[in-house]
């Protein structure tokens, strides 16, 4: 016999009911402000911070940047704006205004660059630059990568602070301090000249010698600022992880090993980078030391760029010509500056600038 069976309450349904969203759960456009309205999309979007925002937020960082921003933009880029007179007979008696005076001098277009061109003391200038640049380059360069590997393995904290302070002293020294040393030292005065001399040695003075004036110049250069080129590798030395030595030791390695495979790796970027800036001031080879000595040493042996730039310029009131001859100096830096750059990237290296 079929018993009826009463109906009971219906099971309860398992499917989630809808319910309220979470404001965290919503898409980043539609989260709702405390306003109650929907917040834009753009503006929540990492780095999309509106521009009065990022001011006020910075402002302390703008302000102690501004003075800075001044003095470039006041002493760097507005005389940029006098390079015009390298295309005039520029006369700076016309007017007591400069200004004016460039605006009365009569335009020339590039016979200016025409006479430079075919200047032979112009060339002669250019060619003790380039000599000079490619010595200090070969015997400059190398030596703050030497002293810094030398320093960073001296063991004790203490040795390697005075080592670091007695070599970088000297970049503080002015090049009147730096070449009345070397006077003192190579002279015809001098403490070798002295010694020779009582041995019954005459005549040297090197310091007076136009054949060995460049490589004067350069240990010049060297003694005053490779002091600054050590603390600029020991900088760099000083992210090394140490448990790369630590590993490559247990693996085997010797001390050359590992200055061979790890030490001069990490300094690839900052010998990248310097030798790039290295190379864009090629053509500015030290104009204060070299004029110092340009009476010493005749203008033969001591005339560059910069020098020959200020000898035509100031002394010889030749502005115009001055003028042109710096601006072709400006642009063959800055081809240089980018053609180092591109041999940088071919490294795999950044340089001044990436990709």
């Amino acid at each position: 016999m079929a018993h009826d069976i009463a109906p009971g309450p219906a099971p309860a349904d398992s499917t989630p009911q809808p319910g309220p969203v979470s404001d965290r759960a919503r898409p980043a456009g539609l989260r709702k402000r405390a306003g109650g309205g929907p917040e834009k999309g753009r503006a929540a979007k990492a780095g999309r911070i509106p521009l009065g925002r990022r001011l006020r937020r910075d402002r302390t960082l703008l302000l102690m940047t501004l003075p800075a921003v001044l003095l470039l933009v006041v002493f760097n880029y507005v005389p940029i704006l006098g390079n015009v007179i390298a295309f005039q007979e520029y006369d700076p008696y016309v007017s007591t205004n400069g200004i004016t005076a460039m605006a009365n001098s009569p335009w020339v277009g590039m016979a200016q660059f025409e006479r430079v061109f075919g200047d032979p003391d112009f060339w002669h200038a250019v060619e003790n630059t380039f000599v000079l640049f490619f010595l200090q380059l070969v015997l400059y360069f190398p030596i703050p990568i030497a002293l810094a590997l030398l320093v960073n393995s001296l063991l004790r904290p203490g040795v390697r602070a005075v080592v670091q302070a007695v070599l970088y002293l000297p970049h503080f020294f002015s090049w009147v301090l730096v070449i009345t040393v070397f006077q003192q030292i190579l002279g015809g005065a001098g403490i070798i000249a002295q010694e020779l001399r009582q041995h019954g040695y005459e005549g040297f003075d090197l310091m007076t010698n136009p054949e060995a004036f460049k490589f004067l110049v350069t240990f010049e250069g060297i003694w005053k600022d490779a002091g600054w080129g050590l603390i600029v590798f020991l900088a760099a030395l000083a992210a090394v992880n140490h448990d790369l030595y630590e590993a490559a030791a247990m693996d085997g390695a010797g001390r050359w090993r590992r200055m061979w495979h790890i030490t001069l790796p990490a300094l690839r970027p900052v010998i990248a980078l310097l030798l790039v800036l290295r190379v864009g001031d090629a053509l500015t080879v030290g104009f204060e030391q070299l004029l110092l000595q340009r009476d010493a040493v005749g203008p033969g042996a001591s005339e560059v760029l910069d020098t020959f730039v200020w000898w035509t310029g100031i002394r010889n009131q030749d502005f115009s010509y001055a003028a042109a001859a710096g601006l072709v100096k400006g642009v063959v830096g800055l081809v240089l500056v980018l053609a180092a750059n591109k041999t940088a990237h071919l490294m795999g290296e950044q340089g001044v600038y990436r990709k």
